[in-house]
């Protein structure tokens, strides 16, 4: 496991609750996770804290699993 997607599953742990093996890369945040639009909201801002970037809303939208959120966010912080 990456040290990215480490982190972004300690943040879906910790604020959404969900357990650690849930936290699959090819885990749908809504489907699979339950994760309602609040959440999600919640969630990309504290990707945007935690990595020191900024998601732009269309970005976000099209971040649906986790191994997206993985690729996405090792993009913008490399």
């Amino acid at each position: 496991m990456s040290e990215i997607q480490e982190q972004i599953t300690n943040i879906l742990v910790e604020k959404i609750g969900i357990a650690r093996t849930e936290a699959t890369l090819d885990a749908n945040f809504i489907k699979d996770l339950g994760i309602d639009s609040l959440d999600y909201a919640e969630i990309v801002m504290e990707f945007e804290q935690t990595f020191d970037i900024r998601i732009p809303d269309n970005d976000a939208e099209r971040l649906q699993t986790l191994g997206q959120a993985v690729e996405y966010i090792t993009e913008k912080t490399s």
